[in-house]
């Protein structure tokens, strides 16, 4: 369970970067707390669209949808269901391709780097180690990742 727990987190914190670079992009806030300059060449760039999509709209939907599926998780009836993670590390999985991509473009194409992208790349990346790890807990048919109590005290006992 505690890897569905890191998973809805990470991809909170995803939406909150995403929704930040969006608004940025659709002119709601004035500058990006970068640093250097790189996020608004890179936010600016032609590159900024995918099929004619704000890049940041994509992250923000994404990051939406991978929230909901962490949350859906943990539901106790889907505590110890497959699919949930299976699906989560899907989208986690076609998330860091397309940020890979991205980071592609950051280095060789627009030659600038945008310190929120990198942030999303990584929260990205952390999401698919997640649900791998939850997939690996579940196919192995431990309890790794989730805690175990008793109602009398210490996981001991007393005998």
């Amino acid at each position: 369970m505690i890897y569905r727990m890191g998973a809805a987190l990470m991809s909170l914190l995803g939406l909150f970067v995403s929704a930040y670079l969006y608004l940025y992009k659709i002119g709601r806030i004035g500058t990006l707390a970068c640093g250097t300059g790189g996020c608004e060449t890179v936010q600016l760039s032609e590159w900024s669209r995918f099929a004619g999509v704000d890049v940041a709209l994509i992250g923000l939907v994404g990051y939406a949808l991978l929230f909901a599926v962490a949350l859906a998780a943990l539901r106790p009836g889907l505590a110890e269901r497959e699919w949930p993670a299976a699906l989560l590390t899907a989208l986690a999985g076609l998330g860091v391709l397309f940020a890979a991509y991205l980071t592609y473009l950051e280095l060789f194409v627009i030659h600038a780097i945008c310190r929120w992208c990198v942030g999303s790349a990584l929260i990205i990346t952390t999401l698919l180690v997640l649900g791998l790890l939850d997939l690996r807990r579940l196919r192995s048919g431990g309890a790794g990742g989730t805690a175990v109590t008793t109602g009398t005290g210490s996981a001991r006992g007393a005998a």
